[in-house]
């Protein structure tokens, strides 16, 4: 969770919210990671992520940096967007259990208590959650990245039109038996609204006893780090797929690692591959620099910029980077 800074507006039009999604989807691709439910409001979003890598931090900060960086350049703007860091709650995710598919509900009912969809005109027709876009639609029509099967699958509802069209009934209930607190209140009689915000997990007692006791062993090991996305295992992990992608690279491009040094620091070969690897890893613009000969981090950022622009428009580029992803995979 994130508000802007002294909680104005972060999100000034639809075009301000289709820019986010996009820098979302770019996340998750350099991340590995899952969203089950999302919601963008005026000043604040929810995200509801699985991390299969310990790099929360990492992606969190580039996200949240990048749309920055977009949302200031389109608005012609400068500074501070966001209101601090963010807001991250650990959460119980057990399979019988009902913290997960309660947050979600949450999530997607928070149009419902802003007033911004109702009954009366649908919540799927608020087109900013993940409602409309993932749980109500087939999975084919979904952004790889969105797990609403998991969902669907946490209320016991199959991933098909009836089970969709259930989760909806069920939100809608709630709507009507709740009203304007529709998703806030927990079974335990609690604010989930205060959980979060004031909390650090949500969960049960022995979920709660399994996250102190692995604090302690990291504790225990040593690794006090200032910022998990520092974290050894981390950055392995981006060098290694940094590693593929340039090796995937190279193959498609024809091109030999000796000779690279030869090219033009502004080469196609070099652009395209750069920007697989920026696309879907955090490895430093140094690193590509020199692996690639490419010169500067700020070379490196612009040559990557320019061919992103280009990408879309020609053929042959994009068959090639689609070729390098699909070799490294």
């Amino acid at each position: 969770m994130a508000r802007g800074d002294r909680r104005e507006a972060i999100f000034l039009d639809d075009d301000d919210r289709m820019m986010f999604l996009k820098a979302l989807a770019e996340a998750c691709g350099r991340t590995g990671w899952l969203c089950h439910a999302y919601v963008l409001m005026g000043n604040h979003y929810h995200l509801v992520i699985e991390t299969p890598e310990p790099n929360l931090v990492a992606g969190k900060a580039w996200l949240q940096n990048t749309f920055t960086r977009r949302h200031n350049v389109r608005h012609k703007l400068w500074g501070h967007l966001f209101g601090g860091r963010y807001k991250a709650v650990l959460v119980d995710d057990a399979q019988d259990g009902w913290y997960l598919p309660t947050l979600i509900d949450y999530v997607h009912l928070n149009p419902a208590r802003a007033g911004l969809a109702g009954l009366q005109d649908g919540l799927e027709t608020f087109k900013w959650s993940s409602l409309g876009t993932g749980y109500l639609v087939s999975p084919a029509k979904r952004p790889p990245w969105l797990r609403a099967d998991r969902g669907l699958l946490m209320r016991g509802l199959r991933d098909d039109p009836s089970g969709r069209r259930r989760y909806l009934q069920h939100l809608e209930d709630k709507m009507r038996q709740e009203g304007a607190e529709a998703g806030r209140e927990l079974p335990t009689g609690q604010s989930l609204q205060s959980t979060l915000w004031r909390g650090w997990m949500f969960g049960s007692d022995a979920f709660k006893e399994k996250l102190v006791k692995l604090a302690g062993q990291t504790l225990g090991e040593g690794a006090k780090r200032r910022n998990y996305g520092a974290a050894p295992e981390v950055r392995e992990h981006h060098l290694r797929r940094a590693e593929q992608l340039l090796a995937a690279g190279l193959r498609v491009c024809a091109l030999d690692p000796l000779a690279l040094q030869e090219l033009p620091c502004g080469d196609d070969r070099k652009a395209l591959i750069a920007l697989a690897i920026k696309r879907e890893t955090t490895v430093p613009l140094d690193w590509l620099g020199s692996q690639l000969h490419m010169g500067t981090r700020s070379t490196v950022s612009r040559v990557t910029t320019e061919m992103a622009l280009r990408l879309p428009k020609d053929k042959k580029l994009a068959r090639q980077h689609h070729l390098i992803m699909k070799g490294a995979s």
